[in-house]
């Protein structure tokens, strides 16, 4: 039994703190006593001066690609979390009918893979224990690989019904969501109606459907229709991963975007949405070419590389291309090869280097290092990042996959901070919103869409997954420039009462579970 004595609890549904002694036993809240009581055979965390908050949960994580190699964790204890919920933008590493393509597309997220399952019960089964929890989604472009591999085409009805199939399989061995990635071949290949049949699939099925938007430039109120339009036929819960508005020239467009959500709620769509607190994201440098460029995967872009007409015809898209800024998109990684040296530097910095246009040097990149190109881009406004986070319905979460504390590349400082900046910057410093509302965000709201009634909360029966912070220290120290930076504040972290942070130095123990 453990009591954590001596702070505030914040309990996670938005209320104002209160003192208090929370008990612990078998991995579950036992108590919630006055703050004076403590039972006599506890062993005793002392939060005194801290908030007793329920552990995080990142609603949009990539990790599925990499915590089974990092089952530390490290960067999610540092930053609060105790669940992370994978398979976002149409990425999953299941099911597999198709290696290679699997390999190829999901080469941008450098997965240390060995590859050895074919579908979400025996991913699942792979995972060695880790330090936190981890709730898997099914991505579409993975099922539409497993069907149809990276054809830009319509799938033929078999095809349709084979990716239907594969949905439900994934539902029956725990996934708990279904995601697109409308921006992101071959899932941008998918007209309407072939992404409205799968979300009545996962409905079906129960499970939340997660969309990154086919457009999140000026295309945006077009994408959130055609999102809110298949899940009102279906009936589905609504997640929209991430809400902003890139470009300069689409700036503002959020305020827009926020009124037809809450329009669509009030007509009776259970839709939310999140948010990561940054002005720049992060993606493959793929995303940045025409939709026709990635058909047949990365073999089609690489051969059309080769051909000099047609990678002219990719250049002269770019060129006239509305979200593609040389100065805003910055190399975060590649793989080893010719520019491996240019992690950090802009697409205009390479181009000066090289003496060639911007587009030349987007390509050259590509070329050189096999598609695999991960970048972060500088295309958001602060004052849109501070309008979403306002609304009450706007969940917190990373976008990220990247675990271990130190490493090669130059990834987007959200791998390591989102939360504590939040808390940090947003509540503490800006007063952007309260830190019991903040604390909301990050656990109650994003359990709901999920449908975890124990996890988010602080009451008794409630699992044990807490965290205490400093809420005068809290603050995320990663940086564009210098990103491996762990965060600061977050003083313990128990997963399923098990304590895997104590005095902000991880404990070792991986209590972690696959949740379903």
């Amino acid at each position: 039994m453990i009591a954590i004595t001596g702070g505030l609890v914040l309990d996670g549904t938005g209320t104002e703190p209160v003192a208090a002694t929370v008990v612990v036993d078998g991995g579950r809240i036992a108590d919630v006593l006055p703050p004076t009581s403590q039972p006599a055979d506890s062993a005793v965390i002392d939060a005194a001066g801290n908030i007793v908050a329920p552990g995080f949960i990142d609603l949009h994580s990539h990790a599925d690609f990499s915590v089974r190699t990092s089952p530390e964790a490290t960067t999610q204890l540092r930053q609060g979390v105790t669940t992370l919920v994978t398979g976002n933008c149409g990425w999953s590493p299941f099911p597999i009918t198709d290696l290679e393509s699997m390999r190829t597309g999901t080469a941008f997220l450098d997965p240390k893979h060995d590859w050895s399952w074919r579908d979400t019960g025996e991913f699942a089964a792979s995972l060695e224990p880790a330090a936190v929890n981890v709730a898997l989604q099914v991505g579409h472009s993975a099922l539409r690989i497993a069907a149809m591999g990276n054809a830009e085409r319509a799938p033929s009805p078999d095809e349709l019904r084979t990716m239907q199939d594969l949905l439900r399989i994934a539902a029956e061995q725990g996934a708990v969501g279904f995601s697109t990635g409308l921006i992101y071949a071959p899932g941008a290949y998918a007209e309407s109606s072939e992404v409205a049949a799968l979300v009545a699939t996962a409905a079906d099925c129960g499970l939340l459907y997660s969309t990154h938007i086919r457009n999140e430039g000026a295309g945006l109120l077009s994408a959130l229709d055609e999102a809110m339009t298949a899940a009102r036929a279906a009936g589905a819960r609504l997640e929209v991963s991430h809400l902003k508005s890139v470009g300069e020239r689409n700036h503002g467009l959020v305020v827009t975007a926020l009124e037809r959500l809450d329009q669509a709620r009030t007509d009776g769509l259970d839709v939310t949405w999140d948010v990561y607190p940054y002005t720049a994201s992060s993606t493959t440098l793929t995303t940045r070419l025409p939709t026709w460029a990635m058909d047949g995967g990365t073999q089609g872009l690489l051969a059309r590389l080769a051909d000099r007409t047609e990678r002219e015809r990719i250049a002269a898209a770019l060129r006239t291309g509305d979200l593609f800024d040389p100065d805003a998109v910055v190399i975060a990684s590649v793989p080893p090869g010719r520019y491996e040296d240019c992690r950090g530097l802009s697409l205009a910095e390479i181009a000066r280097r090289d003496e060639v246009d911007a587009a030349e040097a987007a390509l050259r990149v590509l070329e050189h290092h096999r598609a695999a190109v991960s970048v972060v881009n500088h295309a958001m406004s602060e004052d849109d990042v501070v309008t979403v986070l306002q609304h009450p319905c706007t969940s917190v979460a990373s976008d990220g996959w990247i675990l271990d504390a130190t490493g090669p590349g130059h990834p987007h400082p959200r791998n390591f901070g989102t939360f504590p900046r939040v808390l940090g910057r947003y509540a503490r410093d800006l007063g952007v919103l309260s830190l019991p509302e903040a604390i909301r965000r990050m656990t109650s709201l994003p359990a709901s869409r999920l449908g975890f009634s124990d996890r988010g909360v602080i009451k008794p029966g409630a699992v044990a997954d807490l965290v205490v912070l400093d809420p005068s220290r809290v603050a995320d120290r990663s940086t564009y420039d210098d990103p491996w930076q762990l965060s600061v504040g977050i003083e313990h972290l128990l997963v399923g009462g098990q304590q895997v942070l104590a005095d902000s130095v991880p404990t070792g123990k991986r209590p972690g579970r696959v949740l379903t």
